[in-house]
């Protein structure tokens, strides 16, 4: 197909030869048309060229036809008239030249077409030439990039001989495209033509010099200034051909350096004008910022070898000293070039480093200049007296490049991106710079803490990944930095933040940077552990003291807790031999004990800023043992200034942690001489005596307890207080710790024994923790005699606490023994506190013996709390082997006689003996109190419980066994004294201890002793008193004899259970017989229910709520129907006490308070018991109403899911009908429910707590144990419960989580409790949601012992959710389990949907979930598993597709209602029930791991496409009722089943659909362009079918015909759509996604840009055909954009000059072909695509003239002459008021030789579009689209404006750098595709 010229192209003449006022120059079509008419030789000539050019309409298909065709057309040139030398059809001629020199093409057809430009160019002549290169040189300016080297010479010849000849004038416009055409031929230095290549350059230099004096700059004496700028400009904006630049530039870029100046530094102003030569001073002028990015585009490159050349020119031609980078140049140009120079080390190439060093630190210093200059250096001592090679290095840096490489990095570290590789970058480069001294020594120290706070900054926003990708490199130069650099800077950072001037947020800024620093880099090299990191620890102790010392403001609590965090991990990383020496001499001691902290300061201040930390250069500012003791001296005094001081608690525990380290660490004490800690404790403790009631504060207490334990430990040959002294302060603070156990103050219980323990750790063998206690129990019993019954029972109760955690703790040691030592409170590393000789009865077997002397005096408080708390220890065998530990140790007892029966002789020992038997009396009757008030568990502990490993007891006995034995040894003692009375007591305790034993139940398991034998030999000598004992406990033995021992022993674990202990409400599925009658009822007295609350309700019963708990146990019998009606007062009082302890608990151990007393944790657990005992008696009574009254029915079991569901599930609900209980059973449920929110509250509490909630950190360990007791007992509570109404019990958990938030913590810990939960197990949790379910969908098929009672407000949509949920957090092996249930309701389900069908899109979502569990798993691999599921889901699918019509996706309403979010899982829950396509998005992606086979996958995915797509898709509505998830569905489809057509053919009728391009914008972009790009590449017949819908104009048969212009406007519609779907097409697919089809789209471009606005389709389809052009502009490649580049060339030139007065072209170019050729010109301008840059002269001036215009300066580039013209235009036609509106459009620019853009502002980032943001601001003004205005007004408001401004602002575009927004030019591409 021909490409026709426009008849009005523009002939640029040269400067200066038209008119001095701009106009319409005359055109080569006038010249030829005189020429035609006067001419008959002319017209034969013409005539024959055109019929040449018509062989070009048959398309060319091989090599040789381009060959015949030049052959031909050259023939037909040669036959000019010999006085002619115009070219007929020039315009076309040119035209088909330039496509004969396709890259693709044979270089034959290559040299044939050569031939023919010389020829033309020999007959034209060169005056024609200059006119007409614009024409010719376009198509000759890429040859060089493809030429073969047969075809090289040929060019350069045809180069040399016409081109270079021309006039400088002519040429200056066409500058950089010459360049840019000649230096492809530098790339090969060693080819043949490189020398005549080098030789053109010269030549167009001189060409360029000699003839342009006329515009020449002031400056630029030498005249070759714009050849030299044009070559910068070439190497700036062609990357591919900077290789050639390089070249050139090596061998005639003037040197910028200073002669004479080599190797010395100077410190005077260069400011001699004409330092440089005559040809620097031309290159750098006018804008010498140009050769700044010349070089920085060359440093920036991505190939090595030209970076390696450009930073080779750097040293040779411009050094740093240079005046042109000194004094010429702004310092942002200084700063891009040594940015640019310093990015190359990020390579890590040893040859680009070495030229980077060889520029940053000078040349060589000449001979003799050695004493001319001072040299510096960071680390230099001083003491050399040779000239340093490397300190004069150092300070040419730093005078001519510190300061700009310091910028530079600064700018790199404070940039926004957060991007870690941009976030990296200035870490990797600071790290490389740091191989050479000279440069990192003096970059690192400014740029470090910078970099480190920019880091810290990036942490707070950036993903971990992310994070750690930036901390490798970090890290890296973390490491490579010296130590004494960084601890000089952490120093400082500490010091700042704690220095009283500097504000509240500095100080935090700092203390928090230093803190990130600490945590996050390796600081445990030897260097800095041994040296730095004390002296870091002294000065930060100093600065606290100070602060404690002065009256200054206070420092900011975080500060102050960061301060004391960062110097307690630095000491307990310090080693010992840091701060302690081995042979520390007295002198070093004194030294340390005279040290003045602010001298110290000062040192440690002089060692880091003038020795720079450099331990190589200068010695340590102190000796270990001196820094030792100072460090402790601090230290202390901080610790005592901590304990006076009663405001922050937090102080003195923090001190007391560093301190004790200290004191570990260091040994010596000297340096607490001076503080007298003896006194300060003493001080403190007497305090606490004078005000009891106020103790003191807990930390205070632990941080004594922590130093005390630190100085007698570390040292326990010379401990600091002696042990005369010791009691003096021991005393007192067990008194201090035992105030902090009363039941009343639960925070700090554990942590309270933990320092009871510690202080026993300091001198266990004295026991004197235990003589205290023992003290203050013997005290406080003898004072509370006369006073209140709780006040005597408090010394008790405190030491049950002690004992119970006394005895855990030693539990938990013994599971730790083996692992490492535990820290302990004060954070030291040291043993277990239990490790002690002698355990738990080192401390506590005095004082226990003392309360159980309580149970001596019966109707005392003391003894009732005794009683009690022994009758339910779980503990008791404890106590038991500390009573045996002490009978063990009895003389008395070792001498008697054994069990044989023929021992019967009493053992007489002699008096001189120790007589112990009132020690045994006194430990018997402890023994015979316990067991005279026993409960059914004190037997069951001493009969199972086996006794302690003694000397002389056998392995393995009971400790019934072991006190019988005991007290038959007993019985033997005798005694010569007639006096001891005593003894005959002993003897009848141990016999009626042992007639205790033998009448207890589980006595058969002594049957085996026959003790009946000594007892009845013992008779014989027993006196009366004694022998009626004996025979009473013969009875009792020989009764054992007679019975059978396996009846009795089976007999004895039958027994009940003790009433109070009967609190499970699992036992009530026992249920009671109904054949026995019950009696009548006795109703109990109303007032009974008031005394339970008020009992219950009462601060004061908080202290024996068990009793109250028993007593509840023993009235509740009384109430049999009763309870219903006083069930729900009962619950809600316990349950409100449950709450009010509940959060009393939560605050106490939220909040630092102390001496607030709450309610103990006893109390809550008393009050749950009660809670159970009610809940179990009303369910029991609510059971036996049911029983009985269902007791002569029976029901049928319906088959079907729910005839075969799991039995036994619900065993408390078989049997049951609602109608004559149904208002118990309402009652007993509401409870349920109750104690079910309560008790998850509780299980939740501790380890689901809020994100917001924080936990007192000094009651930590207390927190732990309490809510872990608390969690257990809910727990089994919950599981008692779900045994009893598990439906009922589930549902109200789903309520919680229907109404929580979907990210809170509450739905989560919901989840977690049922994994854990006996009676929730997936086999029994999962039918009950289905019975759940079925009760609200279908409650008439579902049997009704197994419906709901529907009290819980729940929808059948919160329950579908929370299976689905559920199923998510079950384990993938559960599936075995819950696999059946689920297929029998699922088959129930299908088999009637309808009354489901609300739920039926979750159910989808929820078969899918166990198709993606079970295919984790072995259950999986079942073939007819998988196929049963697969069928279910499928029919589940379509049961979906049938009962709910997929209407409502037609509507745009139902749309936005559906995606409308909800914060709650119950909303949510209701909304993935409407939502069907957010269920079928969660679901699609998964269909080949849930149906496994392909066929399955297929038929189901075209179902969704059936139902689902296709309905959408050609809705009315369309597209409107489209949205985001719907095509994320299709999208999903698509990827899933590629080779699917249903999904093809539903793409494809929406992209056909006319309505298609209504789709918004961000739609379209987001999720259409990826779908259809999908669509592309799966189906290639797509982009030929869309061309094949484009026909070639015609104009035969329609020009007169009726309904032309009807039929000519359907055919431009079917023509703009396809090239809209074609350029949509193109911009969404991959970049040359569609090469292949590149000449065909090729063709049909030429085809219809033949049309004309009488054509059929006409020009009206120019601005979708320019559309199409900016489209493959943007996604091809270069290489492949050859063959368009005529094409763009003719058609920008066309549509440009239709806007020019009288252009007969005018009518085929729309406003919107207007505006589309304007943004195609923008688009290239901002892409700069390599070959667009040889004829870019011929649109804009892309010379330096754009912004430095010379003094005769004529328009030349078509933009900047039709914007002349226009201006012309506009001056003489326009009214004044319009021009001011139309000026009011045009963006100012301005561009000064000094400034320029800076590197880092914004605009420098992105280089955009230009008239894109002019066409909004005119839109948003106007109201309209451009396109609808009047041509006049779009010419004058955007077209002329834009035109005018477009060289310049392509210039700064280029001189401010950045890189291209390829993403603003795609969306403004699609933008408009897309408009209308």
């Amino acid at each position: 197909m021909s490409l026709e010229p426009p008849s009005n192209l523009q002939v640029f003449s040269p400067t200066g030869s038209g008119p001095s006022s701009p106009s319409p120059r005359a055109t080569r079509g006038a010249t030829e048309d005189a020429l035609f008419k006067k001419d008959k030789g002319f017209r034969r000539y013409a005539s024959g060229v055109e019929r040449a050019l018509a062989l070009w309409d048959t398309a060319q298909q091989e090599w040789a036809d381009y060959i015949s065709f030049l052959g031909r057309l050259l023939k037909a040139l040669q036959a000019h008239p010999p006085e002619t030398t115009v070219i007929p059809h020039s315009d076309t001629v040119a035209t088909r030249l330039a496509q004969c020199l396709n890259p693709s093409l044979p270089s034959g057809v290559h040299q044939k077409a050569l031939e023919v430009y010389a020829y033309i160019f020999s007959i034209i002549g060169s005056d024609a030439l200059s006119r007409d290169l614009n024409l010719y040189f376009p198509g000759l300016a890429p040859v060089l990039t493809f030429a073969s080297l047969s075809v090289r010479p040929f060019f350069l010849s045809l180069l040399e001989t016409y081109i270079l000849r021309l006039d400088g004038a002519a040429l200056r416009p066409a500058l950089k495209a010459i360049i840019l055409c000649i230096l492809p031929g530098l790339e090969e230095e060693t080819s043949e033509d490189f020398e005549r290549m080098v030789q053109a350059l010269d030549k167009l230099r001189d060409s360029v010099k000699t003839h342009s004096d006329g515009f020449a700059d002031a400056k630029s004496e030498g005249g070759s200034s714009h050849y030299w700028q044009c070559f910068f400009l070439a190497t700036i904006t062609n990357p591919s051909r900077r290789q050639g630049a390089l070249a050139f530039l090596v061998r005639r870029l003037p040197k910028f350096a200073v002669s004479g100046r080599r190797g010395s530094v100077s410190t005077d102003d260069l400011t001699s004008a004409d330092t440089l030569s005559a040809e620097a001073e031309s290159a750098i002028s006018p804008e010498p910022g140009l050769l700044i990015r010349c070089f920085e585009s060359g440093l920036s490159d991505p190939q090595i070898l030209i970076q390696r050349g450009f930073l080779d020119l750097l040293v040779s031609h411009l050094p740093l000293d240079s005046p042109v980078l000194q004094q010429r140049i702004n310092d942002d140009d200084l700063e891009r070039l040594v940015t640019a120079a310093a990015g190359v080390v990020s390579r890590r190439d040893m040859s680009l480093n070495r030229r980077l060093w060889a520029w940053f630190l000078g040349p060589e210093p000449a001979p003799g200049s050695e004493g001319n200059e001072s040299a510096f250096s960071p680390t230099q001592n001083g003491k050399g007296t040779n000239f340093d090679l490397s300190s004069y290095h150092a300070t040419y840096f730093s005078q001519y490049g510190l300061q700009a490489l310091t910028s530079s990095i600064m700018k790199m570290i404070k940039q926004s991106s957060n991007l870690p590789a941009d976030r990296a970058r200035p870490f990797r480069i600071c790290l490389s710079l740091m191989d050479r001294w000279e440069v990192g020594g003096l970059i690192v120290p400014e740029v470090f803490l910078p970099a480190l706070q920019s880091l810290k900054a990036y942490s707070e926003i950036a993903s971990n990944d992310q994070l750690e990708e930036v901390m490798k490199s970090a890290s890296v130069f973390f490491d490579g930095v010296e130590s004494g650099l960084i601890w000089g800077k952490l120093i400082n950072l500490v010091t700042s933040s704690l220095d009283p001037t500097a504000t509240d947020d500095e100080a935090l800024h700092h203390i928090k940077l230093a803190k990130f620093i600490l945590s996050r880099f390796n600081l445990k090299e030897e260097e800095m552990v041994l040296h730095h990191m004390p002296l870091m620890a002294l000065s930060t102790l100093i600065l606290l003291n100070r602060n404690f010392q002065s009256n200054n403001k206070a420092l900011k609590t975080g500060v102050l807790d960061l301060a004391f965090e960062i110097i307690d991990s630095v000491i307990q990383l310090i080693p010992d031999r840091a701060i302690r020496a081995e042979q520390s001499n007295a002198e070093h001691l004194s030294a340390s004990r005279n040290a003045v902290a602010e001298e110290a300061l000062q040192k440690i201040d002089s060692f880091y800023s003038e020795s720079h930390g450099n331990l190589d250069f200068s010695e340590p500012p102190f000796e270990s043992t001196e820094l030792g003791q100072i460090l402790l001296r601090e230290a202390g005094s901080m610790f005592a200034r901590s304990l006076q001081s009663k405001k922050d608690s937090a102080t003195s525990e923090m001190s007391s942690r560093v301190l004790s380290n200290l004191i570990f660490k260091v040994q010596q004490l000297k340096g607490l001489d001076d503080l007298d800690l003896m006194a300060v404790f003493q001080h403190l403790l007497s305090e606490e005596q004078s005000q009891r009631d106020n103790n003191i504060p807990f930390s205070q207490l632990l941080a004594t307890t922590s130093v005390l334990s630190a100085l007698q430990t570390s040292r326990p040959s010379d401990p600091y207080i002696s042990l005369a002294q010791l009691p003096e302060i021991m005393h007192p603070l067990v008194a201090c710790a035992w105030q902090y156990l009363s039941p009343f103050m639960p925070k700090y219980h554990v942590e309270a024994v933990r320092c009871l323990w510690q202080l026993h750790a300091i001198c266990p063998t004295e026991r004197t923790v235990e003589a205290a206690i023992a003290s203050i129990i013997v005290k406080e019993s003898s004072s509370h005699k006369n006073e209140t019954l709780s006040r005597s029972s408090d010394v008790g109760r405190r030491f049950a606490i002690l004992w119970t955690h006394s005895i855990y703790e030693e539990s938990l040691q013994m599971e730790r023994r083996g692992s490492k030592m535990i820290r302990r409170v004060s954070g030291i590393v040291t043993a277990p506190p239990f490790s002690p000789v002698g355990g738990y009865q080192s401390v506590l077997t005095r004082p226990l013996l003392l309360l159980l002397d309580s149970l001596w005096d019966e109707g005392t408080e003391l003894f009732a709390f005794m009683k009690g708390w022994l009758q339910d220890l779980l503990t008791l065998n404890k106590v038991f082997d500390v009573l045996a530990t002490q009978l063990q140790t009895l003389k008395c007892l070792e001498d008697a006689g054994g069990l044989a029966p023929a021992a019967t002789s009493q053992t007489q020992w002699p008096r001189s003996r120790i007589d112990d038997t009132r020690e045994c009396l006194y430990y018997l009757k402890h023994i015979l109190h316990i067991l005279k008030r026993p409960s059914h568990y004190v037997w069951s502990t001493i009969a199972e419980e086996p006794a302690s490993r003694m000397d002389g007891v056998p392995e393995k006995i009971s400790l019934q066994e072991w006190i019988a034995r005991t007290c038959l040894k007993a019985l033997s003692v005798q005694v010569k004294d007639s006096k001891a009375s005593h003894i005959e007591e002993l003897h009848r305790t141990a016999v009626t201890i042992i007639d205790l034993i033998y009448s207890s139940p589980f006595a058969p398991s002594l049957r085996e002793l026959e003790l009946e034998v000594p007892l009845m030999a013992r008779l014989k000598t027993a006196g009366p008193p004694l022998q009626s004992l004996l025979l009473a406990a013969i009875v009792a033995a020989l009764k054992l004899r007679v019975l059978h021992a396996v009846d009795n022993r089976t007999a004895g674990q039958k027994l009940p259970n003790h009433t109070a202990n009967r609190s499970s409400i699992s036992l009530v599925l026992n249920r009671p017989s109904t054949d026995e009658p019950e009696p009548e009822p006795i109703h109990p007295p109303p007032q009974l229910v008031d005394c339970l609350k008020q009992g219950f309700s009462s601060p004061s019963s908080r202290l024996v709520l068990d009793n109250w708990v028993g007593f509840l146990a023993d009235v509740l019998p009384l109430f049999t129907d009763d309870i219903f009606q006083n069930l729900i007062p009962l619950v809600d009082c316990l349950c409100k006490q449950i709450n009010q302890c509940l959060g009393q608990l939560k605050m106490i151990f939220s909040k630092p308070v102390t001496g607030v007393e709450v309610s103990p944790e006893s109390t809550l657990i008393s009050l749950i018991n009660g809670l159970e005992q009610i809940l179990a008696k009303a369910h029991d009574r609510l059971v036996l109403q049911e029983t009985r009254t269902m007791a002569n029915k029976s029901i049928e079991q319906p088959q079907g899911f729910f005839g075969n569901m799991v039995s036994g599930v619900f065993a408390s609900e078989a049997n049951q009908t609602r109608t004559p209980t149904a208002n118990s059973r309402l009652t007993v449920l509401l409870c349920f429910q109750d104690t079910v929110r309560i008790c998850f509250a509780i299980w939740s509490w501790g380890g689901y707590s809020a994100k917001d909630a924080r936990q007192d950190p000094t009651s930590a360990a207390s927190f732990g144990y309490t809510s872990i007791r608390m969690r257990n007992r809910a727990r089994r509570i919950l599981e008692h419960l779900f045994a009893a109404e598990a439906l009922e019990c589930l549902e109200t958990l789903v309520v919680l989580w229907a109404h929580a938030n979907r990210d809170d913590i509450q739905a989560t810990a919901i989840m977690g409790l049922l994994n854990v939960l006996n009676g929730s197990k997936p086999k029994h949790t999962i039918p009950a949601i289905f019975n759940a379910l079925y009760s609200r969908t279908n409650p008439n098929a579902l049997d009704s012992n197994r419906m709901s009672t529907l009290t819980s407000d729940l929808a059948d949509t919160d329950l579908v959710a929370f299976l689905v949920d559920y199923t998510k957090s079950l384990e993938d092996d559960a599936m075995d389990e819950i696999w059946p249930d689920c297929a029998l309701f699922l088959r129930d389900v299908l088999s009637n949907p309808l009354p489901h069908r609300q739920i039926l899109p979750i159910l989808v979502e929820f078969v899918g979930m166990i198709g993606q569990k079970v295919d984790n798993t072995n259950f999986g691999e079942q073939r007819r598993m998988r196929k049963e599921l697969a069928d279910l889901f499928s029919r589940l699918l379509t049961a979906v597709f049938t009962t709910r019509s997929m209407g409502f996706l037609q509507e745009p309403s139902q749309i936005a209602e559906a995606e409308k979010s909800s914060s709650t899982n119950g909303g949510y829950g209701q909304r993935r029930a409407v939502d069907v396509v957010a269920v079928l998005i969660s679901i699609v992606p998964n269909l080949p791991l849930i149906l496994v086979e392909n066929d399955r996958v297929t038929n189901v995915a075209t179902n969704i496409s059936t139902s689902v797509i296709g309905p959408t898709i050609r809705a009315k509505a369309f597209p409107d009722n489209v949205s985001k998830p719907f095509l994320d569905l299709l999208r999903a489809l698509a990827r899933v089943t590629q080779a699917n057509k249903a999904w093809r053919k539903d793409v494809f009728d929406a992209f056909n659909d006319p309505r298609f391009f209504s789709t918004p914008l961000p739609l379209l972009i987001s999720s259409w362009l990826p779908l259809l790009a999908q669509w592309g590449h799966a189906d290639k017949d797509r982009l030929p079918e869309l061309l094949s819908r484009l026909s070639a104009p015609t104009t035969a048969g329609i020009m007169f015909g009726v309904g032309a212009a009807s039929a000519r406007q359907e055919a431009d519609r079917k023509t703009q759509r396809a090239l809209r779907q074609i350029s949509l097409l193109i911009l969404a697919s991959a970049s040359d996604a569609f090469t292949s089809h590149l000449p065909q789209i090729t063709e049909k471009i030429i085809e219809l840009l033949t049309a004309t606005p009488a054509s059929s389709p006409s020009s009206a389809t120019r601005p979708e055909l320019l559309l199409l052009l900016r489209a493959l502009v943007l996604k091809t490649s270069a290489i492949h954009l050859a063959p368009l580049w005529p094409i763009i060339n003719g058609e920008l030139t066309s549509a440009l000059s239709s806007l020019l007065p009288g252009a007969e072209n005018s009518e085929a170019y729309s406003n919107a072909g207007v505006v589309q050729a304007c943004k195609l010109l923008d688009q290239l301008v901002v892409l700069g695509p390599d070959d667009f840059q040889l004829m870019e002269w011929l649109f804009i001036t892309d010379t330096i003239d754009a912004v430095y215009k010379p003094a005769q300066w004529h328009p030349t580039s078509l933009t900047d002459e039709i914007s002349e013209i226009l201006s012309a235009s506009s001056i003489s036609d326009t009214p004044t008021s319009h021009r001011t509106r139309a000026s009011a459009t045009i963006t100012p620019f301005s561009h000064s030789s000094a400034q320029g853009v800076d590197a880092g502002s914004p605009a420098a980032i992105k280089r955009q579009l230009f008239l894109d943001p002019m066409i909004e601001a005119v839109e948003r003004e106007e109201g309209a689209q451009i396109t609808d205005m009047a041509r006049r007004e779009l010419v004058e408001r955007v077209v002329r404006p834009f035109l005018g401004q477009l060289a310049l602002v392509a210039f700064e575009n280029v001189y401010g750098g950045g890189t291209v927004d390829w993403e603003g030019v795609w969306r403004g591409c699609v933008g408009d595709v897309c408009g209308e």
